[in-house]
């Protein structure tokens, strides 16, 4: 494959970490659409047996193989990488979408639902390049992409630390992985960041929650397929970062501009809009120790397919007021160089 000149299609080996639900979910769908062959991995073994089956008759070319691993565990993640090489021969594309959230005070959230966490956002993501790169090296090309968040970089929310914390992390290995390639001549391997906003995907209903409040509402978030359409193009044609969703890029713009103001509003809003009060939610350690199994899906159920639809309408009914007002304003001024009434009449 050459992945500079045109997107995966048949013939390309992916490798997808959590697979099962939300982006990895999404961005194997989005792989098998196109016909790749795929080795997808979670810790749900009867989810993931699924998603591989749909993605097998997704293209008259696709192929999927479901290795049920646990990222944390470094042994299972090269034995998924062993399957690739063992099966298809290659690896071309490794996307480690494999993540958790834990939601709650810093001082207040225990250090082992912490731990588990760095331990699946982080470590997982290392590993998952520790197994992949060799083989890219050897090949003399492919691509590792990690999903991390708009979380990851300067805008930060509060009860989100430990992930947010995670997410900028996994940003940082990143960077040194492409200095590091750089100076082993190692130019055709590429590492690129995705950096979504928010997404609609089962994220918050299988984070640990230890605020004790109900999720009321989110912002303006993108589906999973708009997640897996942007990696599907970074396996095509990489960049370093790539920022996908609402606010994903005006964000971080705003933070730099007006830094106090944005972490005001991003508090006031996570503490009054998006949670409810105090005790309308139990403690819950969400998937971090456990699969999530029956509750794994693409989406969150927040709709975020009509969301956008309705802010893309709304943004266009917009566009066209302004511009009628503008030729209203336009057609009412007078034109250039001509005489008015008095001038003409002296």
């Amino acid at each position: 494959m050459n992945r500079h000149t045109r997107e995966p299609g048949p013939g390309t080996v992916v490798v997808v970490t959590g697979a099962s639900s939300g982006i990895g979910r999404a961005a194997a769908a989005a792989f098998a659409a196109r016909g790749a062959r795929l080795v997808l991995t979670a810790r749900s073994a009867g989810v993931l047996a699924q998603v591989a089956a749909r993605c097998a008759e997704a293209h008259p070319r696709a192929e999927a193989v479901a290795v049920t691993a646990d990222v944390t565990d470094f042994a299972a993640t090269e034995r998924v990488a062993r399957t690739a090489v063992d099966r298809f021969g290659r690896i071309d594309v490794w996307v480690n979408a494999a993540g958790v959230g834990v939601l709650g005070r810093l001082d207040r959230v225990p250090p082992a639902d912490v731990r588990r966490l760095w331990e699946t956002n982080v470590l997982g993501a290392f590993h998952g390049a520790r197994a992949a790169l060799p083989v890219m090296r050897r090949q003399g090309g492919g691509t590792l992409i990690d999903v991390s968040s708009v979380l990851g970089g300067a805008v930060v929310a509060p009860y989100m630390g430990a992930y947010a914390a995670s997410k900028a992390a996994l940003a940082t290995l990143d960077e040194v992985l492409r200095q590091e390639l750089r100076l082993s001549g190692d130019t055709g391997v590429a590492v690129c960041t995705i950096l979504p906003a928010g997404v609609d995907t089962p994220f918050f209903r299988h984070a640990a929650n230890h605020t004790g409040r109900r999720l009321r509402s989110l912002p303006a978030v993108a589906t999973p397929q708009r997640v897996a359409r942007a990696v599907v193009r970074a396996a095509a044609r990489p960049r370093r970062r790539v920022h996908v969703g609402p606010g994903s890029r005006l964000l971080p713009w705003a933070h730099a501009l007006a830094p106090e103001t944005v972490r005001s509003l991003v508090r006031w809003r996570t503490g009054r809009v998006y949670l409810d009060a105090p005790g309308t939610a139990p403690i819950t350690r969400g998937v971090l120790y456990e699969p999530s199994d029956a509750t794994a899906s693409v989406a969150g159920g927040r709709h975020a397919g009509a969301r956008t639809a309705v802010r893309r309408v709304a943004g266009c009914t917009a566009a066209l007021a302004s511009a009628a007002a503008v030729r209203t304003a336009t057609r009412h001024l007078p034109s250039r160089g001509r005489s008015s009434p008095h001038h003409r009449r002296s």
